[in-house]
């Protein structure tokens, strides 16, 4: 049977929100429930575009709630932050419905997603939202700079940088910029947060503040997974692939998410 997902509905304080719920076919009794969050840039993205991470977080034993935040996103911070972070809450209440009512609650995204998942842990520790077990961050957009060795490169190969429109778009002025939740990789506080999975490749721009961000949660004492895909993924973009076919790096990410799972304690050994 595989992975499917059905078209529900949240009830959150935005009103009641379209999200799709994809469940796999070996599922513990308490699977870890993830809201998940797509790629865009900021500029855009769908649910169509981050349904290959959803299915393969699904595919390592989570109930994933897929969200659309690209309407909140068309506007300056913290539009997108509050949006998702109502629905989290909405995951937290009812994950009853939505998996078991003693699931661990994830949250994860790539790229404009990983911003937003980062900033949802710190806020999420801030006002004491109960049970965030963990943060899956995935090529996350955590500095605005863009200054990186890692960036500089991909700049130096590519006519146009969409990045820098997703940037100036989300914070909309700079004082923003300065905001933990806005830009994480600025945060000087970042222990007591939840445990980090940060994925990222080679050949990936945002590689080297992932590992910036990975290693200063560690500092931190905040326990942390971190992979590097070795050879050309063409992350972030590939995350968005729709054509159906798996990608070489499917099964090592869906592992991951599995190791993940079991270190937290969201899923057994």
């Amino acid at each position: 049977m595989g992975t499917v997902w059905t078209e529900e509905m949240l009830d959150s304080d935005a009103g009641r929100v379209p999200v799709r719920v994809y469940r796999g076919d070996r599922q513990a009794k308490t699977p870890p429930l993830v809201l998940h969050l797509h790629g865009g840039a900021f500029l855009g993205g769908s649910l169509e575009s981050g349904e290959l991470v959803a299915t393969l977080l699904a595919n390592a034993g989570a109930v994933v709630v897929a969200a659309d935040y690209s309407h909140a996103a068309k506007q300056p911070f913290p539009a997108a932050l509050q949006f998702t972070f109502g629905l989290l809450g909405c995951l937290c209440k009812g994950r009853a419905n939505l998996a078991s009512r003693k699931s661990p609650l994830f949250v994860a995204g790539e790229e404009a997603g990983g911003n937003l998942a980062a900033g949802l842990a710190l806020k999420a520790r801030d006002v004491h939202l109960g049970g965030l077990q963990g943060q899956i961050l995935l090529s996350p957009m955590l500095d605005p700079t863009m200054a990186t060795g890692s960036f500089r490169k991909a700049e130096a190969e590519a006519t146009n940088c969409r990045w820098v429109d997703g940037w100036n778009r989300y914070l909309g002025f700079a004082s923003k910029a300065c905001h933990p939740y806005a830009t994480p990789s600025y945060c000087m506080r970042l222990a007591g947060v939840a445990p980090a999975l940060v994925v990222t490749a080679e050949d990936d721009p945002m590689r080297d503040e992932s590992v910036n961000y990975a290693r200063r949660l560690r500092e931190a004492g905040v326990m942390v997974q971190e992979h590097i895909l070795a050879g050309r993924t063409g992350w972030p973009n590939a995350y968005c692939n729709c054509t159906g076919a798996r990608p070489q790096w499917g099964e090592s990410l869906c592992g991951f998410f599995t190791e993940f799972f079991q270190e937290t304690g969201a899923l057994p050994h």
